[in-house]
């Protein structure tokens, strides 16, 4: 049996979140985790539990979408977090990006090739919208060799300053108080942002930072 990718719609417009969330029940691959009309409506849907997606507004009154995917990630939330707006202002495309986005689409993007890029994201892509795939391009060239240690939440932060000490995921696990899992993905996400292919190469770059 296919795999099942539960999703949270995060949109302040009643409308257009109805319409996201239809879309989604229409295909097999997704079930509909939940719906939330701000930020904080966000952080108290996963306060106990998490989906597999979250498909964030950007600009939402109150907390933005940068906040929201901050906090967030402050939380621990390890989920793929995909942004879904209407701007396709580099700024905003490169300031989420770094900020741990796993996507950035455009609401025109046609129904069907939204749910593709769903699907490729929870396979490791970092998918994009093919407008505004230039500045990712662009990021990837002039991204300063330690700009990535900038980029990490607090907890990553926390998980990579371990691993430099030469501790393992059950260590910090026990150090943290979080379960062996969350440090894993949590891993998986700091050898992502540091494009590094080990854990001792990732180490290694932050000590020689």
């Amino acid at each position: 049996m296919a795999e099942v990718y539960s999703v949270l719609v995060v949109d302040d417009h009643p409308l257009l979140r109805r319409g996201i969330c239809q879309l989604l029940e229409s295909d097999d691959s997704f079930s509909l985790f939940g719906e939330a009309g701000s930020g904080i409506d966000a952080l108290s849907a996963l306060a106990e539990d998490e989906p597999d997606i979250v498909l964030l507004d950007l600009n939402m009154k109150g907390m933005s979408g940068l906040d929201t995917l901050n906090a967030l990630r402050q939380e621990d939330v390890t989920c793929k977090i995909i942004i879904l707006t209407v701007s396709d202002a580099k700024q905003d495309v490169v300031r989420l990006l770094k900020a741990g986005a796993d996507g950035y689409l455009l609401k025109d993007t046609e129904p069907d090739l939204l749910l593709s890029q769903l699907k490729q994201a929870m396979s490791g892509s970092t998918v994009v919208s093919a407008e505004i795939a230039e500045y990712v391009d662009e990021l990837a060239t002039t991204t300063d060799e330690n700009e990535w240690i900038d980029a990490l939440t607090p907890r990553e932060l926390q998980i990579l300053q371990h691993l430099a000490e030469g501790l393992s995921n059950r260590m910090i696990s026990d150090v943290l108080h979080i379960s062996e899992g969350t440090v894993k993905v949590h891993v998986k996400n700091l050898l992502r942002k540091a494009e590094a292919k080990s854990r001792t190469e990732m180490a290694v770059r932050y000590l020689n930072r």
